[in-house]
């Protein structure tokens, strides 16, 4: 994409929703780290069905630790490696009464060293909790900037980085948003629905005349 076609890109996407947000439920710091933390080869839907119940009883670091692993795993058994995400969710309650008061930190660095928590989760964390232009790389955002000639990249680490240098500083805050919705609902892995894509006319494929099965 050139610097035009990059403008149009975030400009056609901000039009059609001013204000993106996540769909995952939450109402604190807190339970946003939790639920990505959960989210991690499962899909929002399937997590928030469970977290709904979880969070109206054990809400805080203090009161998840107290469930224990076998207590969290009864609630999340539905959702995919429920038993290893429980671990790192009882861990990372641990750390964050022991090392940040019961808070969650607002680091980058921080986050990571919390068990289960790696680069994208963190980043979500810092993005949406905390207002920050981040980039948060799931395999949506991967998808959409290398298929669409945005941020190619081998690895999520490398499009996390050519996003930090293509996307203008006014869309930065809301970009990833953007970026898995399209991904999510439009530019799908197995068939992309170009036909109803509204940024079809900046994809490089598209305009190479290229459409990908």
């Amino acid at each position: 994409m050139t610097d035009d076609q990059v403008e149009c890109f975030f400009a056609t996407l901000s039009a059609a929703n001013p204000h993106p947000v996540t769909e995952l439920e939450f109402s604190s710091v807190f339970e946003l780290l939790a639920a990505v933390l959960l989210s991690a080869q499962a899909t929002d839907v399937g997590v928030n069905k469970a977290t709904r119940r979880l969070f109206a009883m054990a809400g805080t670091p203090q009161r998840m630790l107290a469930l224990g692993v076998e207590g969290l795993e009864s609630h999340i058994r539905t959702i995919g490696l429920y038993s290893t995400k429980a671990r790192n969710l009882i861990a990372t309650c641990q750390l964050l009464i022991e090392r940040h008061g019961g808070e969650v930190p607002r680091s980058l660095e921080a986050l990571q060293a919390l068990p289960g928590v790696g680069r994208k989760t963190a980043n979500v964390v810092l993005n949406v909790a905390f207002g920050e232009a981040t980039f948060a790389v799931d395999t949506h955002v991967f998808r959409v900037a290398n298929r669409t000639g945005l941020a190619p990249g081998r690895t999520p680490l490398e499009v996390e980085l050519g996003l930090q240098r293509r996307v203008p500083e006014r869309y930065r805050g809301d970009a990833h948003h953007w970026l898995i919705l399209h991904g999510r609902y439009v530019c799908l892995a197995r068939r992309p629905l170009c036909e109803r894509c509204s940024v079809a006319n900046c994809c490089d494929l598209i305009r190479a005349g290229v459409v990908p099965n």
